[in-house]
């Protein structure tokens, strides 16, 4: 067989080919066009290829050139009628139907502590109290010596607190002055910053994180929040404090619930108890209380002999622990979604 006989079957032969495959119109007509051109028992391309048997010696290596062009061009003409089959599937479906429901969105969870958070806010308003706010990296006046707490107290060392070198800009560029701040050991700092700036009557509360390097056990963590309030007025006495701390606990844990207060001391008040709460069996701390130190008065400018006030400052996570039977306060720091959600 010639050469040229050859090639002109192979052309005639992908002409047809890819012309069918251009008009298959489903892909049960495209099926159909693919066995009758690349079947591999009864294909016309394995009818042509058969020949190359008859095509003369020297000639050979062109006629498979050919044939393998061919028999490219004859596959990618069918790969592109998949293509388009399948574009024009997709664009004839059903048209969409702006009456039907769409697809939920899945939004963010509420974190408990938030949760626990936003919930005594809600309890302290109902008594009046304010909420308020400070910065939560310190300077040591409000952190300390405003709150009476003297430089060689136990709480102002290093190893109890997180101290910041913060950067000073001179003539020369910057310097970095060690312990000037620190990241708030407790959130007594933000009623110094409230009594510095009004007179009394005060009646506040301030929600927030503080910091100290404790060890992470089951009951302690290196961040944790806290809710402080405070009262400041003509004739405040320790039975309020106790009206206050024993509505609030009523009004969060409920009826049932057991307070206790032990005789305790703090340097901004006096005199000064610890509150405990009766949970699981056994007395768990919740924070300390007591009435304001006249010294702590007379550091934002109120007279003592006018006005008398107290403070209390509670852990908000042993709260939240104590409502949702959580055992181990490293739950609520895990970031674990499955312990999560169940709140």
């Amino acid at each position: 067989m010639a050469l040229a006989d050859f090639i002109r079957s192979l052309d005639d032969l992908e002409s047809q080919a890819v012309a069918a495959f251009r008009e298959a119109t489903d892909n049960d007509g495209l099926e159909e066009v693919r066995i009758r051109f690349l079947g591999a028992k009864n294909g016309q391309l394995k009818s042509v290829q058969q020949q190359m048997s008859s095509v003369d010696g020297p000639d050979k290596k062109a006629a498979g050139m050919r044939l393998n062009a061919a028999k490219g061009n004859i596959q990618a003409s069918f790969e592109q009628a998949v293509e388009q089959l399948s574009q024009r599937a997709q664009k004839s479906g059903p048209a969409p139907d702006p009456t039907l429901p769409g697809n939920p969105v899945r939004l963010g969870h509420v974190h408990p502590v938030t949760q626990t958070i936003e919930h005594l806010k809600e309890i302290m308003g109902r008594m009046g109290f304010e909420v308020v706010e400070g910065p939560e990296v310190e300077d040591p006046w409000h952190n300390f010596v405003a709150l009476n707490i003297p430089e060689d107290h136990p709480a102002r060392d290093p190893l109890d607190n997180f101290y910041l070198a913060t950067a000073e800009r001179n003539g020369s560029g910057k310097t970095y002055a060690e312990g000037d701040r620190l990241l708030r050991s407790q959130t007594s700092t933000v009623q110094i910053r409230v009594m510095e700036n009004r007179q009394p009557p005060i009646r506040v509360i301030s929600l927030g994180r503080v910091y100290r390097p404790d060890e992470a056990d089951a009951t302690h963590y290196p961040m944790f929040h806290q809710m402080e309030g405070l009262l400041i007025d003509r004739g405040v006495t320790m039975a309020n404090l106790k009206t206050v701390l024993n509505m609030f606990a009523t009004s969060y844990l409920g009826e049932e619930v057991k307070v206790r207060f032990r005789p305790s001391f703090f340097p901004f008040t006096e005199p000064s108890v610890e509150v405990d709460y009766w949970w699981n069996g056994s007395w768990i701390e919740f924070g300390g209380a007591g009435m304001v130190d006249p010294a702590v008065l007379t550091a934002v400018g109120y007279d003592p002999e006018e006005v008398t006030g107290f403070a209390f400052g509670l852990g908000v996570e042993r709260l939240c622990m104590r409502r949702h039977a959580v055992t181990d306060i490293r739950d609520l720091f895990s970031g674990d979604i499955r312990f999560l959600s169940q709140f």
